[in-house]
């Protein structure tokens, strides 16, 4: 038999980190995550049944592989919501609630705002977004139909309102849709040939990498934005630590306005946007706040 004291020395002798096994021996308990550590500090003498060992070794060796905590919980807490993630989507990063916060102060003001999220991935930043705003019409594109069941499926346990629209980000939009007043995305701004990619095999490919310098998707959303967007919208963007003065250039060159980025919790510029002149109304008819 094996207690939870010796379960946890396992995990350490293989190299697992120790909140990440406490995690994942919570999960094999039945345990809640904020009380985990607390539980497992205090009953460091209880048995693991067979199955229970078992489960807890299987998920140790694929946590040592590199697979992420969050696709073997089957969950992961975005801004203060519990989101259901698996490898169809990348991992939610707090580094992304900085948009999220942005995207709320720019919505102040508006009245049931229309809000776009492209390349919605779990639907972390739209949800939140809906949640934070519920005057709020959210919708969501993404190319993979996996990524988007995924954000529809999150939205419905959730209770938050999502249109999903599957496709190449403004190319999913139907004719005749009316402009939005925020838009926001999370885009993949990964240089093909990073390094840093290995450390991430197990998340989509697809919703990381972007091009030689990673600025590929970056480009296509800012040059396809005008017809989209009303007067004194919003276009709001996630990118790489190192991104922010070519993200200002482009949307610069397009024509935004009070163009600025915002630091992530380490301190980078990990978000910009800028916003669609008042005085230059995109190609659709603009409707007012």
């Amino acid at each position: 038999m094996t207690t939870v004291a010796q379960a946890l020395q396992e995990a350490a002798a293989l190299g697992v980190d120790r909140f990440d096994a406490q995690l994942l021996l919570a999960e094999v308990l039945g345990l809640g995550e904020r009380e985990a550590r607390a539980w497992l500090r205090a009953h460091d003498t209880d048995l693991l049944d067979e199955p229970q060992r078992q489960r807890f070794r299987a998920l140790l060796q694929r946590r040592r592989a590199g697979e992420p905590v969050a696709y073997l919980l089957g969950r992961k807490e975005f801004h203060g919501l519990m989101l259901q993630v698996g490898p169809d989507v990348l991992v939610p990063r707090p580094d992304t609630e900085v948009l999220v916060d942005w995207a709320l102060e720019v919505l102040k003001g508006w009245s049931a705002p229309r809000v776009l999220d492209l390349g919605t991935g779990s639907g972390a930043i739209a949800l939140a977004l809906a949640r934070g705003r519920p005057d709020a019409d959210v919708t969501v594109v993404d190319l993979s139909p996996r990524a988007l069941q995924v954000a529809l499926s999150n939205a419905t346990r959730l209770g938050l309102a999502l249109r999903g629209l599957q496709g190449s980000w403004w190319q999913a939009l139907p004719g005749g849709e009316a402009p939005f007043d925020l838009v926001v995305s999370n885009p993949p701004y990964i240089a093909e040939d990073d390094p840093h990619l290995a450390d991430l095999a197990h998340e989509p490919r697809l919703a990381l990498t972007s091009g030689p310098d990673g600025l590929d998707a970056i480009r296509a959303i800012i040059a396809g934005a005008a017809p989209h967007l009303r007067a004194g919208a919003w276009l709001l963007l996630e990118h790489g630590h190192d991104q922010a003065d070519a993200v200002q250039a482009l949307l610069r060159q397009a024509g935004f306005e009070a163009v600025d980025s915002r630091c992530d919790l380490a301190g980078h510029r990990r978000c910009t946007g800028g916003a669609w002149p008042a005085h230059r109304p995109a190609a659709s008819e603009s409707r007012s706040a």
